[in-house]
């Protein structure tokens, strides 16, 4: 199975070219510029150096949330208009799951971070089992110091990833039991993406373009500032 990866729900953008157990290609970047301007331009070399002929490519899996609003919505515009194009199966795959899916076979925990502002992030526990990952926890929204909280009750050796880290890293440092995955490991990648997208496929979980649904664990920032201002509004009446 040949599957396109994609993957802008955090500071990095990535593309990958995956077929069955083979990596063909792969571009990732995480630097300064937008997803708008690098994802497309991305795909366009992956088909290109790798000589791919686009309705060769089996299914398209991307990305899903939670993440920043605005790349989920770029990933998502850009795997449903390569879906209906090619009229190929579209396979939504959560972020925090590929994340993790970047760590192979270990007998620690493994919680993927990303930062949410506001002391928040978007988190989830996970471990391998018999060759499966699985997921311990339902992902998360919450504080730096609630997922630290649920990581120690584990009294386990935790493994964290993603833009999460950098941020808290000082918190985190104070157990010892909190390790930290490599850089070349630590964030987003499509190939991680498109390899647990070919898992999700094969379980039957490809559908259709115009039935791919972004996973959104909480307001966007613009949401919430409405919110508020009607509540003052609502105050001050």
């Amino acid at each position: 199975m040949k599957i396109l990866g994609i993957d802008t729900t955090g500071q990095t953008a990535s593309a990958a070219l995956v077929e069955d157990d083979k990596l063909i290609c792969e571009f990732t970047l995480n630097y300064k510029l937008t997803h708008s301007q690098t994802i497309m331009p991305m795909i366009a070399e992956i088909i290109e150096r790798s000589e791919t002929d686009k309705a060769s490519i089996d299914c398209i899996a991307c990305a899903a949330g939670p993440g920043s609003f605005t790349g989920l919505r770029i990933g998502a515009a850009t795997a449903k208009g390569f879906a209906l194009a090619l009229d190929k199966p579209l396979v939504a795959v959560p972020t925090l799951d590929a994340l993790a899916y970047n760590i192979f076979e270990t007998g620690k925990i493994i919680c993927p971070i990303m930062d949410a502002r506001r002391n928040q992030v978007y988190a989830a526990f996970y471990m391998w089992e018999n060759g499966k990952m699985l997921r311990l926890t339902d992902h998360m929204a919450e504080s730096i110091d609630r997922i630290i909280e649920i990581a120690e009750i584990l009294e386990q050796e935790v493994i964290f990833l993603g833009d999460g880290v950098p941020v808290h890293r000082e918190k985190l440092e104070q157990n010892e039991n909190f390790l930290f995955a490599p850089s070349h490991c630590n964030m987003q990648r499509a190939s991680s993406v498109a390899a647990l997208g070919r898992v999700l496929a094969e379980e039957g979980l490809a559908k259709s373009g115009d039935e791919f649904e972004l996973i959104y664990l909480r307001k966007s920032q613009a949401e919430r500032e409405r919110e508020e201002r009607l509540a003052k509004e609502e105050e001050q009446k």
